[in-house]
């Protein structure tokens, strides 16, 4: 694939093609009901076939593969086992990626507590929090650091990916130094807007604006 020389919050290009952030979220989706599918035993499968489990046109997803080339054949479809290699490659997790929590609340410890991260080659490796009695304590086998070291221990253990769950007040501060430390992507669960260069991504989580905008449709639903 492409290098990528542009990033923003919206829209990633490559040398030839931009593509939006949320084709590349369906691509993940693609590749959760594909592996569903071969579990099942599907072995090749056509665009509308896979459109059926999914809430997007059979054009959608050939135009949102079609990015990163051409990996069926018309009027046979898809080979599930080479999509799904496909896609694992496109997105990265063909290979194991350490990541960092910052924040080591209750919302931090529900993370580094869930174990399906490592279905996607993910795995918490260093834990931080500025909390003078957490420092030091061990937690799902990991010790808790504190976020003085941020720098030193990210930087010795190359990790480029990191996971905020710390108060909104911290939030951009601690942004900065795990971008200082080389940090190159940021899940971030404060539930504010968070500055970076554009070469750093920050994908939010706001859980009361997801919930926020879902009440708002229930009560539109119920005017109805």
């Amino acid at each position: 694939m492409n290098k990528v020389r542009k990033i923003s919050q919206r829209t990633i290009c490559t040398k030839k093609k931009c593509f939006s952030k949320e084709t590349i979220k369906r691509l993940s989706l693609y590749l959760r009901n594909l592996r569903s599918l071969w579990r099942g035993g599907v072995e090749v499968i056509s665009s509308d076939k896979i459109a059926a489990f999914l809430d997007v046109s059979a054009e959608q997803f050939r135009k949102d593969v079609s990015y990163f080339g051409e990996f069926g054949k018309r009027g046979v479809g898809y080979k599930v086992t080479k999509l799904i290699n496909e896609l694992e490659s496109i997105l990265g997790i063909d290979k194991k990626w350490k990541i960092a929590l910052v924040g080591a609340g209750r919302l931090g410890s529900a993370l580094l507590g869930f174990d399906g991260f490592s279905r996607f080659n993910f795995k918490i490796t260093q834990v931080f929090d500025n909390d003078s009695n957490k420092i030091g304590k061990d937690i799902f086998g990991l010790k808790i650091n504190s976020t003085r070291n941020i720098k030193k221990i990210i930087k010795k253990n190359k990790i480029k990916i990191a996971i905020i769950t710390t108060p909104p007040e911290a939030a951009q501060d601690i942004v900065n130094k795990l971008i200082d430390s080389g940090v190159k992507g940021i899940l971030n669960f404060a539930p504010l807007v968070l500055k970076s260069p554009r070469n750093i991504f920050i994908s939010n989580v706001d859980m009361a604006c997801e919930l926020e905008s879902l009440l708002f449709f229930v009560k539109q639903k119920k005017k109805s």
